[in-house]
């Protein structure tokens, strides 16, 4: 209690490195995290709390207490305590096994090891034993084990890298930098054993993309922001070590502060359930009100004359006392209307569906040796009712694997396979890939099928090798030799592997870099080429470019970036080829394949001097410095020659577009949230069929204030819906939770298709309680809406805002640790058992392997089971009460004294004769009338001995049962065929619906659909980060070698005191500008 109140009164956080008694008195939490609800001693009264909160077991805890009291009790105890114990039982085994397992998850991530700088010396310590304030040496691949700050690094000038895949879904690589004052202590542990500084920062929250703080040490303050953190979750990528000192631990890390609590999940069967006990509870309250009255005028009148017999005493009981306990009487004797046994039952039947899922072999992953797992067995008829499916993009609809499937050269297309009849055929049957033999450097996963570009390469086409030199030199990629000769390339986006990738395996092979120099090999020979300037990509720019000096001294600027933005800076004399590209690149697009534009530009020496003076005067500059940069960018890179597109695949999960159209026909909605780019959560749309060209509308919302977030969703709602209808213009708070709940007329109003994109940032304004009005009618609308660069958390308040004010069913669906808030906050979560980790899968209910096994879970095992269940529940009630309403009847017949017609035993008994004994009877008499035993007693009326065993093995004797089977079912079968036929369901005219359009549609060979658009869609999506340019012309992330000799010309851009303060100026994600699309800028 104190420290939940000690947290909520935070501020600020002061932490003094290897102190722990300094630290000690503030009451930080340790490291340790608890992801389970009970333990040895909370877990009895807790769980008992938990399962009497369920009406019907307090209910029959309440019967029980009444069965106890003698006087009013004609049952005994036994009856009820026995099922009641065995139901009570059987949940707290499965929630203790449950939370075991949470248990033994913790314990495996609190136990691992990590080395601890204590008492002067790293020490192996576990993790729940660090302590904040602590300094933690971490090795290449390890998991981070808390917010740390960065102290210093074995990469040049305190430089590390990480990969965030369990906080946002990202695998590209991130960079974080230690400040120079104490990168300088580098991995010498007795200085770092003296390192002292005072951390002065916020308090924990859940922002992942913001930090501030100053660490003060030596007398000097330096000011501290997220590129100097590393989280909890990330893993060391391409760093040797770091050192870096403990800031948030455990429950305190930005992490956990994203990761949702578990919650109690209840099916809508349960909550009706629930409903249905109160009302038939009152029902037996009326049913026992009647009988108690009649009991008390039958006492009154005729009771008083059978007192002489039963040797009463006048005036020890009256009529009303004993209407009173006749009352109590019945309640017990009518209880039978809601057994405890229904709640048997549910359970068994909800078991048995769970096993039917563990054990289809049609969701099996062979692979992976990978089945589907119920891990919950009470959700399961929810799965038939789900109307919002919430899914991650990462790992979960995409494989996250780029391969680079075409390009366009020229005016040509590379990359398509034709037949000899000049038709295209499908890739996955050729059966001969193309590339260089380059020995060790081959990669062998690289497939490349259209023979032609091969053949353009060994011709000699100019323009082709001009594009896979292009290729080659621009980029941010960092080059490795292995022990065995083979080249690693250290890539910062994938899509950028991609294509160095395909360059490499087409005889353009990167080989090395320096700060002034790219060494690449072309077709056998090395050429090394001066860097003279890198201008580096941006969300604004979209682009990026390298100029180069080749060896004979031409100077030429090669960039590639978004085709919207190249094409406006073309030269006029490339229109006709301009228009070719344009095409090739719809066509691209229409695929779902991801893409760039590649331009060339030759340099004049002169100008070049005299534009690179004008940049190091911006660069030295302190007055509108990047205002400055990006002018002389844009000045350079004009009048481009065209050379071509590429196009990368962001590969889909199999059946994963047959899985989303047949969730949209079940009207289920899926609403895409990621951590990654817009632009490329907007391009998998796309290859999902999610969003279409034929759409109306794609409605982006980018604002960066409430009040700019507030008039895009105006706007939009006005260009929904029409000026006809007045909106709130989100200034007034809604009182009322009813002003929140969308009315189903409103959606049936809205004709055609929309689509709804909305950032991370604005979602976080959208999502106050003034606005979140609008945001949520809007999404509601929408056919797809896609919410990018979202924080864990904000994924859990999407879902958490459906559920609460649209009172629909929801399903969250995702593989990473940056999902998990959202699968718990979900009515169901579902865990892909990816890349990512098992986070995801051991915060689920369900889990497999593949996006494409969610249509057969929801619309197969979800289906069945709320049919089953439901059926059984109809005639579970009818039973019930039919045997309950027997005892009322009875007691009109019995003075209303509360005797039974029909006791428990009798009912069972009577179950089990009429269901084995009926069957064991009729084949004793059809077996003991044609036996010898009965032949010798009475051999004139028995005379056919054996003639039973002797007529069933023959074959006619079965033909005629089966004719009589036949005779007997036909016209049942006959009626229901003419009752579909003539009387269809809406099941059944949709049923028929579909296989009339499976005959109509022709058969033709499976391959891509290209859509086509008056007007074209761009393709570009390119998960890249800015600063990567600026570090490489730094020279900050390479290793010290021997440097060569460097010219006027080949000096940096920019002096190495000041690329640090300009990276950190900028941010790692800024708004995109999509004025140039199809899409609708608001």
């Amino acid at each position: 209690m104190f420290c939940s109140k000690k947290k909520s009164l935070e501020v600020e956080r002061i932490v003094k490195a290897n102190d722990r008694e300094y630290n000690e008195k503030f009451l930080y939490k340790d490291n340790r995290i608890h992801t389970s609800k009970y333990n040895i001693l909370t877990f009895l009264p807790i769980n008992l709390f938990e399962q009497f909160q369920r009406v019907a077991n307090a209910y029959f805890l309440f019967l029980l207490i009444l069965q106890l009291i003698p006087e009013i009790s004609s049952l005994t105890w036994f009856t009820t305590i026995v099922p009641l114990v065995l139901v009570v039982t059987m949940t707290a085994v499965k929630d203790a096994t449950d939370d075991y397992f949470r248990h033994k998850s913790d314990n495996q991530v609190n136990n691992r090891q990590s080395e601890v700088l204590i008492d002067s010396k790293l020490q192996n310590e576990k993790w729940m034993n660090v302590k904040v304030g602590d300094i933690i040496k971490l090795e290449n691949n390890q998991f981070v084990a808390a917010d740390l700050l960065l102290l210093s690094s074995s990469e040049p000038h305190g430089l590390c890298y990480i990969e965030t895949a369990e906080l946002d879904g990202e695998t590209n690589l991130k960079v974080r930098h230690a400040l120079s004052v104490t990168s300088e202590l580098g991995a010498d542990i007795s200085r770092l054993a003296k390192f002292d500084g005072i951390v002065v920062c916020e308090a924990p929250n859940n922002k992942l993309d913001k930090f501030t703080g100053v660490l003060s040490w030596k007398g000097s303050k330096h000011s501290l922001n997220n590129e100097k953190i590393i989280l909890r979750g990330c893993v060391l990528r391409n760093t040797s070590w770091c050192f870096g000192m403990v800031i948030f631990a455990g429950p305190d890390t930005k992490l956990m502060q994203n990761s949702g609590k578990t919650k109690f999940k209840r099916t809508s069967i349960d909550r009706l359930m629930n409903t249905l006990v109160l009302w038939i509870f009152g029902f037996l309250i009326c049913l026992g009100t009647i009988l108690a009255i009649g009991n008390s005028i039958w006492e009154n009148q005729v009771g008083n004359q059978f007192r002489t017999f039963l040797f009463w005493n006048e005036g020890e009981k009256n009529s009303v006392f004993s209407g009173f306990l006749t009352f109590w009487s019945y309640i017990i004797i009518l209880n039978t209307v809601v057994p405890i046994s229904l709640y048997v039952s549910v359970e068994v039947i909800r078991l048995g569906h769970s096993y039917f899922i563990n054990w289809d072999r049609k969701m099996y992953y062979s692979r992976k040796a990978t089945p589907a797992e119920a891990r919950t067995t009470t959700l399961n008829e929810e799965l038939g009712q789900i109307e919002y499916v919430f899914s991650d993009k990462t790992g979960t609809l995409t494989q996250n694997i780029m391969t680079f499937k075409k390009c366009s050269i020229n005016g040509r297309i590379y990359g398509e396979v034709h037949d000899d009849l000049g038709q295209k055929t499908d890739m996955t049957k050729k059966k001969e890939t193309v590339g260089f033999s380059v020995g060790p450097q081959a990669d062998r996963t690289f497939q490349f099928f259209d023979h032609h570009l091969m053949e353009s390469i060994e011709l000699g086409d100019p323009k082709v090798h001009e594009f896979l030199r292009l290729l080659a030199l621009c980029h941010t990629v960092m080059s490795e030799e292995n022990s065995a000769g083979q080249l690693i390339y250290q890539v910062q986006s994938p899509d950028e592997g991609a294509l160095v990738t395909a360059a490499k395996n087409l005889g353009f092979i990167f080989k090395s870099r320096t700060p002034e120099t790219i060494t690449i090999e072309e077709l056998g020979t090395l050429v090394t080429y001066q860097l003279l300037a890198f201008l580096d990509f941006n969300n604004f720019r979209k682009r990026m470019s390298v100029i180069v000096r080749n060896p004979e001294g031409q100077i030429k600027l090669y960039s590639k970036g978004a085709d919207t933005i190249l094409f406006e800076r073309l030269h006029p004399s490339n229109e006709d080829l301009l228009t070719l590209t344009s095409d090739h690149l719809s066509e691209f697009a229409g695929e779902g394949l991801r893409t760039l534009a590649i331009a060339y530009r030759d340099l004049d020496d002169k100008y070049f001097r005299e534009w690179h003076k004008m940049l190091e005067d911006a660069n030295t500059s302190t007055d509108e410095r990047d205002e400055r940069i990006a002018g002389l960018y844009e000045e350079i890179e004009k009048d481009l020659m065209l050379l071509g597109a590429t196009a990368v695949e962001d590969k889909l999960q199999d059946g994963v577009i047959e899985t989303v159209t047949s969730l949209s026909l079940a009207n289920i909605k899926i609403w895409v949230l990621t951590g990654d780019k817009q632009e490329t959560a907007i391009n998998i749309g796309y290859a999902c069929n999610m969003l279409t060209d034929d759409m109306n509308d794609v409605f982006i919302i980018a604002g960066n204030t409430a009040a700019e977030v507030r008039e895009e969703l105006r706007k939009a709602k006005e260009n929904l819906f029409g000026q006809n209808r007045i909106f709130s213009s989100g200034h007034v708070v809604f009182e009322k939770k009813q002003s929140l709940e969308l009315d189903s007329v409103v959606e049936e109003t809205v004709t055609g298709d929309y689509a709804l994109i909305i950032n991370g940032h604005s979602l976080a304004h959208a999502l106050e309680s003034d606005v979140k009005n609008d945001l949520l009618e809007l999404a509601c609308m929408c056919k797809t809406v896609i919410c990018c660069r979202v924080t864990p958390l904000q994924k859990a308040q999407v879902v958490e805002l459906v559920k609460k004010y649209r009172n629909a069913v929801t399903l969250a669906i995702g593989d990473g640790a940056n999902d998990v808030s959202m699968i718990k906050s979900a009515h169901i979560g579902v865990g892909i058992s990816g890349q990512e980790g098992l986070q995801a899968v051991l915060a689920s209910d369900y889990s497999f392997a593949q996006f494409r096994y969610l249509q057969r879970l929801l619309l197969v095992h979800g289906r069945w089971s709320y049919v089953r269940m439901c059926k059984f529940l109809c005639y579970f009630f009818y039973k019930n009460f039919a045997f309950t309403l027997v005892h009322f009847w009875f007691g009109f017949f019995c003075g209303f004294s509360a005797q039974i017609a029909l006791d428990t035993s009798y009912w069972t008994v009577i179950n089990h004769v009429f269901i084995w004994g009926s069957i064991a009877t009729y084949f004793s008499i059809l077996f003991t009338m044609h036996s010898n035993g009965i032949f010798g007693l009475f051999p004139n009326q028995f005379p056919f001995v054996g003639n039973a065993r002797h007529s069933l093995t023959q074959k006619c004797t079965w033909l005629v049962i089966l004719l009589t089977t036949v005779a007997s079912v036909m016209p049942v079968v006959a009626f229901r065929f003419l009752k579909v036929d003539l009387f269809p369901t809406l099941s059944d005219q949709i049923r028929q619906w579909q296989k009339a359009q499976k005959k109509a549609r022709p058969l033709r060979s499976r391959k891509p659909q290209t859509r086509r658009s008056s007007s074209r869609r761009s393709g570009y999506a390119f998960a890249h980060q800015e600063g990567y340019g600026e570090l490489i012309t730094s020279g900050k992330n390479m290793r010290a070698k021997n440097p060569p000799p460097t010219s006027g010309l080949e000096k940096t851009l920019y002096n190495s005191t000041s690329w640090i303060e300009n990276l950190c100026k900028k941010t790692t994600d800024t708004v995109s500008s999509f004025s140039q699309d199809k899409t609708v800028k608001l």
